[in-house]
Protein backbone atom coordinates (compact mmCIF):
# COMPACT_ATOMS: atom_id res chain seq x y z
CA UNK A 1 0.00 0.00 0.00
CA UNK A 2 1.38 3.38 -1.03
CA UNK A 3 1.44 6.04 1.66
CA UNK A 4 0.26 9.59 1.08
CA UNK A 5 -2.10 10.84 -1.61
CA UNK A 6 -1.79 9.00 -4.90
CA UNK A 7 -3.64 9.79 -8.13
CA UNK A 8 -3.97 6.85 -10.52
CA UNK A 9 -4.91 7.24 -14.20
CA UNK A 10 -6.14 4.14 -16.02
CA UNK A 11 -9.14 2.89 -18.01
CA UNK A 12 -12.32 1.09 -16.97
CA UNK A 13 -14.15 -0.78 -19.69
CA UNK A 14 -12.41 1.37 -22.28
CA UNK A 15 -13.28 4.66 -20.57
CA UNK A 16 -10.72 7.06 -19.12
CA UNK A 17 -10.73 6.99 -15.32
CA UNK A 18 -8.89 8.67 -12.45
CA UNK A 19 -8.80 7.56 -8.83
CA UNK A 20 -7.46 9.34 -5.76
CA UNK A 21 -6.28 7.25 -2.82
CA UNK A 22 -5.15 8.43 0.61
CA UNK A 23 -2.96 5.84 2.31
CA UNK A 24 -4.58 3.17 0.17
CA UNK A 25 -8.18 4.28 0.80
CA UNK A 26 -10.24 5.36 -2.22
CA UNK A 27 -11.50 8.89 -1.60
CA UNK A 28 -12.53 10.02 -5.08
CA UNK A 29 -13.19 8.52 -8.49
CA UNK A 30 -13.82 10.02 -11.92
CA UNK A 31 -14.92 7.95 -14.93
CA UNK A 32 -15.74 9.31 -18.38
CA UNK A 33 -19.37 8.61 -19.37
CA UNK A 34 -20.07 6.52 -22.43
CA UNK A 35 -22.84 8.75 -23.81
CA UNK A 36 -22.42 11.96 -25.81
CA UNK A 37 -24.86 13.87 -23.59
CA UNK A 38 -23.77 17.36 -22.44
CA UNK A 39 -21.29 17.12 -19.58
CA UNK A 40 -20.57 19.59 -16.76
CA UNK A 41 -18.30 22.53 -17.71
CA UNK A 42 -18.77 22.09 -21.47
CA UNK A 43 -19.47 25.40 -23.24
CA UNK A 44 -21.96 25.70 -26.10
CA UNK A 45 -23.12 28.36 -28.49
CA UNK A 46 -26.86 27.98 -27.93
CA UNK A 47 -30.08 29.34 -29.33
CA UNK A 48 -33.20 30.07 -27.29
CA UNK A 49 -36.18 28.06 -28.51
CA UNK A 50 -39.02 27.61 -26.03
CA UNK A 51 -39.92 29.65 -22.92
CA UNK A 52 -40.97 27.58 -19.90
CA UNK A 53 -43.17 30.13 -18.16
CA UNK A 54 -44.22 27.90 -15.30
CA UNK A 55 -40.57 27.24 -14.45
CA UNK A 56 -39.32 30.76 -15.25
CA UNK A 57 -36.82 29.22 -17.63
CA UNK A 58 -35.96 28.63 -21.25
CA UNK A 59 -35.23 25.61 -23.42
CA UNK A 60 -32.12 26.04 -25.57
CA UNK A 61 -30.90 24.28 -28.70
CA UNK A 62 -27.29 23.22 -28.08
CA UNK A 63 -26.82 21.65 -31.49
CA UNK A 64 -26.49 18.02 -32.55
CA UNK A 65 -29.90 17.22 -31.08
CA UNK A 66 -28.93 18.31 -27.55
CA UNK A 67 -31.07 20.57 -25.37
CA UNK A 68 -30.28 22.82 -22.42
CA UNK A 69 -32.42 24.45 -19.75
CA UNK A 70 -31.60 27.98 -18.53
CA UNK A 71 -33.18 29.22 -15.30
CA UNK A 72 -34.06 32.85 -14.66
CA UNK A 73 -34.31 33.58 -18.38
CA UNK A 74 -36.78 36.46 -18.22
CA UNK A 75 -36.48 38.84 -21.15
CA UNK A 76 -34.60 36.46 -23.46
CA UNK A 77 -36.56 36.11 -26.69
CA UNK A 78 -36.73 32.89 -28.75
CA UNK A 79 -34.07 32.93 -31.44
CA UNK A 80 -31.50 34.68 -29.24
CA UNK A 81 -27.99 33.24 -29.52
CA UNK A 82 -25.82 33.05 -26.41
CA UNK A 83 -22.91 31.21 -24.82
CA UNK A 84 -23.82 28.81 -22.02
CA UNK A 85 -22.00 26.35 -19.77
CA UNK A 86 -23.38 23.04 -18.54
CA UNK A 87 -23.83 22.95 -14.76
CA UNK A 88 -24.58 19.30 -14.11
CA UNK A 89 -25.70 16.10 -15.79
CA UNK A 90 -29.28 16.05 -17.02
CA UNK A 91 -31.81 13.79 -15.38
CA UNK A 92 -33.24 11.12 -17.71
CA UNK A 93 -35.52 12.66 -20.33
CA UNK A 94 -34.72 16.24 -19.34
CA UNK A 95 -32.59 19.04 -20.81
CA UNK A 96 -29.14 19.68 -19.40
CA UNK A 97 -29.08 22.50 -16.79
CA UNK A 98 -26.94 25.40 -18.07
CA UNK A 99 -25.94 28.93 -17.03
CA UNK A 100 -24.94 31.92 -19.14
CA UNK A 101 -22.25 32.95 -16.66
CA UNK A 102 -19.10 31.23 -17.94
CA UNK A 103 -16.02 30.12 -16.00
CA UNK A 104 -12.76 28.90 -17.55
CA UNK A 105 -11.19 26.78 -14.83
CA UNK A 106 -7.67 25.34 -14.78
CA UNK A 107 -5.28 23.97 -12.19
CA UNK A 108 -4.03 27.35 -11.00
CA UNK A 109 -6.54 29.92 -12.20
CA UNK A 110 -10.13 30.68 -13.18
CA UNK A 111 -10.93 33.21 -15.90
CA UNK A 112 -14.20 35.02 -15.12
CA UNK A 113 -15.93 36.84 -18.02
CA UNK A 114 -17.92 39.93 -17.03
CA UNK A 115 -16.30 39.94 -13.60
CA UNK A 116 -13.07 41.96 -13.94
CA UNK A 117 -10.23 42.16 -11.45
CA UNK A 118 -7.52 39.85 -10.16
CA UNK A 119 -8.35 38.00 -6.96
CA UNK A 120 -6.39 35.50 -4.88
CA UNK A 121 -7.80 32.52 -3.00
CA UNK A 122 -8.34 33.19 0.70
CA UNK A 123 -6.16 30.23 1.58
CA UNK A 124 -3.09 32.11 0.34
CA UNK A 125 -2.45 34.46 3.25
CA UNK A 126 1.26 35.24 3.00
CA UNK A 127 1.57 38.83 1.72
CA UNK A 128 4.84 38.21 -0.13
CA UNK A 129 3.31 35.21 -1.90
CA UNK A 130 0.25 37.28 -2.82
CA UNK A 131 2.51 39.97 -4.29
CA UNK A 132 4.49 37.38 -6.26
CA UNK A 133 1.35 35.87 -7.72
CA UNK A 134 -0.15 39.25 -8.63
CA UNK A 135 3.00 40.14 -10.56
CA UNK A 136 2.81 36.85 -12.48
CA UNK A 137 -0.89 37.33 -13.15
CA UNK A 138 -0.59 40.91 -14.41
CA UNK A 139 1.97 39.82 -16.98
CA UNK A 140 0.32 36.55 -18.02
CA UNK A 141 -3.17 38.08 -18.16
CA UNK A 142 -2.17 41.09 -20.23
CA UNK A 143 -4.01 39.82 -23.33
CA UNK A 144 -7.17 38.90 -21.46
CA UNK A 145 -10.57 39.34 -23.11
CA UNK A 146 -12.28 42.65 -22.37
CA UNK A 147 -14.10 42.83 -19.04
CA UNK A 148 -12.67 39.51 -17.85
CA UNK A 149 -11.23 38.80 -14.42
CA UNK A 150 -8.94 36.20 -12.91
CA UNK A 151 -9.03 34.15 -9.72
CA UNK A 152 -5.77 32.60 -8.57
CA UNK A 153 -6.58 29.28 -6.91
CA UNK A 154 -5.01 27.97 -3.71
CA UNK A 155 -2.92 25.52 -5.77
CA UNK A 156 -0.84 28.55 -6.85
CA UNK A 157 0.66 28.79 -3.39
CA UNK A 158 4.43 28.32 -3.79
CA UNK A 159 3.93 26.84 -7.28
CA UNK A 160 6.70 27.42 -9.83
CA UNK A 161 6.43 30.76 -11.62
CA UNK A 162 6.68 29.17 -15.08
CA UNK A 163 3.87 26.72 -14.28
CA UNK A 164 1.49 29.43 -13.05
CA UNK A 165 2.36 31.71 -15.96
CA UNK A 166 1.80 28.96 -18.56
CA UNK A 167 -1.49 27.94 -16.96
CA UNK A 168 -2.89 31.49 -16.94
CA UNK A 169 -1.73 32.06 -20.51
CA UNK A 170 -3.39 28.87 -21.74
CA UNK A 171 -6.69 29.68 -20.04
CA UNK A 172 -6.56 33.25 -21.39
CA UNK A 173 -6.11 31.96 -24.93
CA UNK A 174 -8.98 29.51 -24.49
CA UNK A 175 -11.28 32.22 -23.15
CA UNK A 176 -10.33 34.55 -26.02
CA UNK A 177 -11.13 31.87 -28.60
CA UNK A 178 -14.49 30.91 -27.11
CA UNK A 179 -15.74 34.43 -26.40
CA UNK A 180 -14.84 35.52 -29.94
CA UNK A 181 -16.96 32.71 -31.39
CA UNK A 182 -20.35 33.73 -30.01
CA UNK A 183 -22.14 34.11 -33.36
CA UNK A 184 -23.49 31.30 -35.48
CA UNK A 185 -25.57 28.17 -35.22
CA UNK A 186 -25.77 26.07 -32.01
CA UNK A 187 -22.53 24.16 -31.48
CA UNK A 188 -20.21 22.70 -28.86
CA UNK A 189 -17.33 25.18 -28.48
CA UNK A 190 -15.37 23.76 -25.55
CA UNK A 191 -15.70 20.13 -24.54
CA UNK A 192 -15.81 19.07 -20.91
CA UNK A 193 -12.49 17.85 -19.49
CA UNK A 194 -12.01 14.10 -19.39
CA UNK A 195 -11.28 12.23 -16.15
CA UNK A 196 -7.50 12.71 -16.39
CA UNK A 197 -7.88 16.45 -17.05
CA UNK A 198 -10.31 16.80 -14.16
CA UNK A 199 -7.84 15.06 -11.88
CA UNK A 200 -5.11 17.48 -12.94
CA UNK A 201 -7.34 20.50 -12.30
CA UNK A 202 -9.10 19.37 -9.10
CA UNK A 203 -6.48 17.27 -7.28
CA UNK A 204 -3.35 19.46 -7.26
CA UNK A 205 -2.05 18.28 -3.88
CA UNK A 206 -1.27 14.67 -4.78
CA UNK A 207 2.07 13.32 -3.61
CA UNK A 208 2.33 11.07 -6.68
CA UNK A 209 0.58 10.62 -10.02
CA UNK A 210 0.68 7.19 -11.68
CA UNK A 211 -0.59 6.95 -15.25
CA UNK A 212 0.01 3.37 -16.32
CA UNK A 213 -2.02 0.51 -17.76
CA UNK A 214 -3.23 -1.80 -15.00
CA UNK A 215 -2.26 0.59 -12.22
CA UNK A 216 -5.81 0.26 -10.84
CA UNK A 217 -5.06 -3.41 -10.33
CA UNK A 218 -1.67 -2.93 -8.70
CA UNK A 219 -2.90 -0.13 -6.42
CA UNK A 220 -5.99 -2.01 -5.27
CA UNK A 221 -8.53 0.32 -6.90
CA UNK A 222 -10.48 -2.61 -8.30
CA UNK A 223 -11.05 -3.99 -4.80
CA UNK A 224 -12.67 -0.68 -3.87
CA UNK A 225 -14.77 -0.72 -7.04
CA UNK A 226 -16.11 -4.20 -6.29
CA UNK A 227 -17.11 -2.95 -2.82
CA UNK A 228 -18.99 -0.04 -4.43
CA UNK A 229 -21.02 -2.60 -6.36
CA UNK A 230 -22.63 -3.71 -3.09
CA UNK A 231 -25.35 -1.79 -1.29
CA UNK A 232 -23.92 -2.57 2.16
CA UNK A 233 -20.96 -0.49 3.39
CA UNK A 234 -19.06 -1.78 6.39
CA UNK A 235 -18.22 0.74 9.11
CA UNK A 236 -15.99 0.68 12.17
CA UNK A 237 -17.02 -1.40 15.16
CA UNK A 238 -18.99 -3.91 13.10
CA UNK A 239 -21.69 -1.39 12.10
CA UNK A 240 -22.87 -0.89 8.52
CA UNK A 241 -25.04 1.28 6.32
CA UNK A 242 -27.06 0.16 3.33
CA UNK A 243 -27.28 2.67 0.46
CA UNK A 244 -30.11 2.00 -1.99
CA UNK A 245 -30.92 4.41 -4.84
CA UNK A 246 -34.55 4.49 -5.96
CA UNK A 247 -36.26 6.51 -8.67
CA UNK A 248 -37.37 9.19 -6.19
CA UNK A 249 -34.56 9.28 -3.63
CA UNK A 250 -31.53 7.57 -2.11
CA UNK A 251 -32.32 5.62 1.05
CA UNK A 252 -29.62 5.04 3.69
CA UNK A 253 -30.27 2.53 6.49
CA UNK A 254 -27.85 2.37 9.44
CA UNK A 255 -27.32 -0.82 11.44
CA UNK A 256 -25.32 -1.43 14.62
CA UNK A 257 -24.40 -5.00 13.71
CA UNK A 258 -23.41 -7.22 16.61
CA UNK A 259 -22.86 -4.34 19.03
CA UNK A 260 -25.72 -4.26 21.54
CA UNK A 261 -24.18 -1.77 24.00
CA UNK A 262 -25.99 1.38 25.12
CA UNK A 263 -23.74 3.51 22.91
CA UNK A 264 -23.99 1.28 19.82
CA UNK A 265 -26.50 3.52 18.05
CA UNK A 266 -24.49 6.70 18.51
CA UNK A 267 -21.25 5.06 17.42
CA UNK A 268 -22.85 3.66 14.25
CA UNK A 269 -24.52 6.96 13.44
CA UNK A 270 -21.33 8.98 13.85
CA UNK A 271 -19.41 6.48 11.71
CA UNK A 272 -22.11 6.87 9.05
CA UNK A 273 -21.98 10.66 9.20
CA UNK A 274 -18.21 10.62 8.68
CA UNK A 275 -18.20 8.21 5.73
CA UNK A 276 -21.45 9.06 3.95
CA UNK A 277 -20.07 11.95 1.83
CA UNK A 278 -17.30 9.71 0.49
CA UNK A 279 -19.72 6.91 -0.32
CA UNK A 280 -22.15 9.22 -2.13
CA UNK A 281 -19.28 10.86 -4.03
CA UNK A 282 -17.79 7.54 -5.17
CA UNK A 283 -21.20 6.15 -6.16
CA UNK A 284 -22.16 9.34 -8.01
CA UNK A 285 -25.39 9.73 -6.05
CA UNK A 286 -27.30 12.95 -5.53
CA UNK A 287 -30.78 14.39 -5.27
CA UNK A 288 -32.86 13.68 -2.16
CA UNK A 289 -31.07 11.55 0.46
CA UNK A 290 -33.05 10.08 3.38
CA UNK A 291 -31.12 8.52 6.29
CA UNK A 292 -32.70 6.10 8.73
CA UNK A 293 -30.16 6.33 11.56
CA UNK A 294 -29.76 3.56 14.13
CA UNK A 295 -31.95 4.01 17.22
CA UNK A 296 -30.46 6.50 19.70
CA UNK A 297 -31.84 9.05 22.19
CA UNK A 298 -33.13 12.34 20.80
CA UNK A 299 -30.58 14.26 22.86
CA UNK A 300 -27.86 12.75 20.66
CA UNK A 301 -29.26 14.24 17.46
CA UNK A 302 -27.24 17.44 17.77
CA UNK A 303 -24.02 15.42 18.00
CA UNK A 304 -24.95 13.42 14.89
CA UNK A 305 -25.89 16.54 12.94
CA UNK A 306 -22.64 18.26 13.93
CA UNK A 307 -20.68 15.34 12.47
CA UNK A 308 -22.79 15.46 9.31
CA UNK A 309 -22.15 19.17 8.83
CA UNK A 310 -18.43 18.75 9.38
CA UNK A 311 -18.20 15.87 6.91
CA UNK A 312 -20.23 17.48 4.12
CA UNK A 313 -18.48 20.83 4.52
CA UNK A 314 -15.21 19.12 3.61
CA UNK A 315 -16.83 17.17 0.77
CA UNK A 316 -16.86 19.81 -1.97
CA UNK A 317 -20.20 18.88 -3.58
CA UNK A 318 -23.08 21.24 -2.76
CA UNK A 319 -25.28 19.58 -0.15
CA UNK A 320 -28.15 21.09 1.84
CA UNK A 321 -28.79 19.53 5.26
CA UNK A 322 -32.57 19.78 5.48
CA UNK A 323 -32.97 18.26 8.94
CA UNK A 324 -34.95 15.70 10.92
CA UNK A 325 -38.40 14.55 9.83
CA UNK A 326 -41.33 13.85 12.14
CA UNK A 327 -40.60 10.12 11.73
CA UNK A 328 -37.03 10.57 12.94
CA UNK A 329 -35.28 10.32 9.57
CA UNK A 330 -32.71 12.85 8.38
CA UNK A 331 -33.00 14.48 4.93
CA UNK A 332 -30.33 15.93 2.64
CA UNK A 333 -30.51 17.53 -0.78
CA UNK A 334 -27.35 16.97 -2.83
CA UNK A 335 -26.33 18.39 -6.20
CA UNK A 336 -26.34 15.82 -9.02
CA UNK A 337 -22.78 16.62 -10.02
CA UNK A 338 -21.96 13.17 -11.37
CA UNK A 339 -23.65 10.29 -13.08
CA UNK A 340 -24.40 7.27 -10.90
CA UNK A 341 -21.41 4.96 -11.03
CA UNK A 342 -23.71 2.07 -11.91
CA UNK A 343 -24.61 3.88 -15.16
CA UNK A 344 -20.98 4.43 -16.13
CA UNK A 345 -19.42 1.03 -15.44
CA UNK A 346 -20.63 -2.52 -14.79
CA UNK A 347 -20.48 -3.27 -11.06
Amino acid sequence: MKKGTVVAIDTIEGQRAAAMLENGKLVDLLVDPTSDAPRPNAIYRAKATQPMKGQNGLILNLGNGQKGFLKQAKGIAPGTTMLVQVVTHAEPGKAAPVVNKLLFKSRYAIVTPNNPGINIARGIRDEEEQLRLREIAHEAFADAPENCGLILRSACNEAAEDDVYADITAMTQTANAVLADASGEPELLLDAPDAAEQAWVNWPDADEVIAEDECFETLGVWDHLYALGRTECLLSGGASMVIEPTRALVAVDVNTGSDFSLTAGLKANIATAKDLPRQLRLRGLGGQIVIDFAPSPKNERRTIETELRRAFKADGIDTILVGWTTLGHYELQRKRERLPLSEVISL
